[in-house]
């Protein structure tokens, strides 16, 4: 069966340290928990993390459900936050690990992508540089996160449509869990349109997740 590819990007920089990285991990691991309960998420669903602060890393290559293990999300005490560095491993991680079509074969679903952030990107120029490269990979749905006083929505405009940009004012184990489960009904609802980038509507966010203005 053709795979869905999930890639999440999870901001990791200094501010989120304590209790919103350890809300973060409360609300993924109900993701994937509810994500196991549909048969068909857990027949097509593969997985991505990549974190990103002073350094960027893919903690989780793409992973199907039915093998996925959450790896520790770790914080730095501060320290900038590369999110155009984090659009560069993303491209070329979805470069070789989601399956195109060909003339013979038929590949994967069009991926997804989620990005959280609670702050704004230090690498500003890479950033930008990124966001055209992001585009062209023919993501379904590029959906992004602002959570917290201090996150800022400008920079995320550059990467997808105003109505895919949400924002989060609480970073509680709460707001996140809602967050996380709203992610796996976008998940879910890309399964049932088949990954096609036209079927790319949202489901109605819960009361916690604000579209942006």
């Amino acid at each position: 069966m053709r795979r869905l590819p999930v890639y999440i990007l999870i901001d990791t920089s200094g501010s989120m340290r304590g209790e919103p990285i350890e809300a973060v991990k409360v609300g993924l691991a109900d993701m994937i928990s509810t994500l196991r309960q549909d048969p068909y998420a857990l027949e097509t669903v593969s997985i991505s993390i990549i974190t990103y602060d002073r350094e960027v890393k893919q903690i989780l290559p793409l992973t199907e459900l039915e093998n996925l293990q959450l790896p520790h999300l770790t914080t730095p005490e501060s320290g900038p936050t590369h999110m155009g560095a984090a659009l560069e491993l993303l491209c070329s991680r979805a470069d070789v690990e989601v399956h195109r079509s060909t003339k013979t074969e038929r590949g994967d679903w069009a991926p997804l992508l989620f990005i959280l952030t609670d702050g704004k990107p230090s690498d500003t120029l890479k950033y930008e540089q990124m966001v055209p490269h992001v585009k062209s990979r023919g993501f379904a749905n590029i959906v992004a996160f602002a959570a917290g006083p201090h996150a800022k929505t400008e920079p995320l405009k550059l990467l997808t449509a105003p109505d895919k940009i949400f924002t989060l004012d609480e970073m509680d184990a709460a707001s996140f869990r809602k967050l996380f489960m709203w992610v796996s009904d976008v998940i879910k609802d890309g399964g049932k349109s088949v990954g096609a980038v036209e079927s790319n509507e949202l489901p109605p966010p819960p009361s916690a997740i604000v579209l942006s203005p």
